[in-house]
């Protein structure tokens, strides 16, 4: 009966067999064609050798009188030829368990093969990528190196006015980074693109300046505020540098006080840090009214309108034309990617 199992479910010595088998049958057909056409002898016998009568005389006398023992009857002689593939046939089929045992091993040295092929590429791909990450960490490098010895042949300009290098002409006050281990540092990444290379130390210097000079008070310098929303009674010091927004409510210094006719009197301070003095300034609400004193006098403002701007828009500092006090803080609490804002207008311009 003819094997039907499909070629992957048999063994190596089974293949072979078969294969044997089929070159047989193809001998055995031309050889049947071959003897068809009287192309084959039938094989003779072989002769007897024929042996001496006198040896044979002597040998019976020598020799006792006993049986000779029989002689080997000769293999059948047939004149079809004999291939070495009918070993095959003969060989005895082998053992299934051994043969799935063959080919448990065998599938498992193959996967082995493909387990270490995969990892080989693995560490490949990853050592690929460390390398492309070292050249381009080393073409920056290269880069910023290149750009500092070209920008050190530029020859820098002198300032025509000290309001060139004034920080609140590029950002709001406030801005900060929180960084993980709840560090804090000034965020200078927020503007200092948008300020030309050659101002950007003295920039700088107005956020930490070395020797911090106060302006002198006068009777019309705001000393406090108090925002009975925000439950918030606070002094007020002149100047939003790092070092004041310390010590509490800092005043942008752009020559606004709360007794001119016109002006924005800018007030900071911190959400989240050091007292947190303007963490809910996001409370606030449209018609509330807080009040801002002076050695001499004490100016009631009332909210006009709040919102949420970029740390770049600068505009909200602007003179509005009316006396106005602007109230900024960082937003959203612990993020600080962007400004929250509130406007007010002073309700009587005499003051009480």
């Amino acid at each position: 009966m003819r094997d039907r199992r499909p070629v992957d479910e048999l063994s190596i010595e089974e293949l072979e067999r078969i294969l044997a088998i089929r070159k047989r049958e193809q001998r055995m057909q031309r050889l049947k064609r071959l003897k068809q056409d009287g192309r084959v002898m039938p094989a003779a016998a072989a002769p007897a050798q024929a042996v001496p009568q006198s040896a044979s005389v002597q040998q019976e006398a020598s020799a006792p009188a006993q049986k000779p023992p029989p002689a080997p009857r000769p293999a059948p002689q047939t004149s079809e030829p004999r291939f070495e593939d009918d070993l095959f046939a003969e060989r005895p089929p082998e053992d299934p368990e051994r043969a799935a045992q063959r080919k448990t091993i065998i599938n498992r040295i193959l996967l082995a093969v493909e387990i270490v092929a995969v990892a080989g590429l693995l560490f490949l791909g990853t050592g690929m990528i460390m390398s492309i990450n070292a050249l381009e960490q080393e073409t920056r490098a290269a880069q910023e190196l290149a750009n500092q010895q070209r920008s050190a042949g530029i020859p820098t300009p002198e300032p025509t006015s000290i309001l060139t290098v004034r920080i609140e002409d590029y950002v709001l006050p406030g801005g900060h980074v929180i960084e993980a281990d709840d560090t804090v540092r000034f965020n200078l990444e927020e503007f200092i693109d948008d300020v030309p290379s050659h101002l950007r130390v003295a920039v700088q210097q107005q956020v930490f300046p070395v020797n911090i000079v106060r302006p002198p008070e006068t009777p019309e310098t705001a000393r406090s505020i108090s925002i009975p929303r925000l439950n918030l009674d606070q002094s007020i010091v002149q100047g939003t540098d790092w070092d004041a927004l310390k010590e509490g409510v800092g005043q942008v210094q752009n020559g606004a006080h709360p007794a001119a006719a016109t002006g924005n009197v800018v007030l900071a301070a911190h959400n989240d840090i050091y007292g947190e003095l303007f963490r809910d300034l996001d409370q606030m609400q449209v018609g509330d009214e807080f009040t801002i004193r002076t050695n001499s006098r004490t100016f009631v403002y009332r909210v006009r309108e709040t919102r949420i701007v970029d740390p770049t828009d600068t505009f909200v500092m602007d003179d509005q034309g009316v006396p106005t006090v602007t109230l900024i803080s960082c937003y959203p609490y612990r993020v600080n990617n962007k400004r929250y804002i509130v406007v007010a207008d002073r309700v009587d311009n005499a003051g009480a």
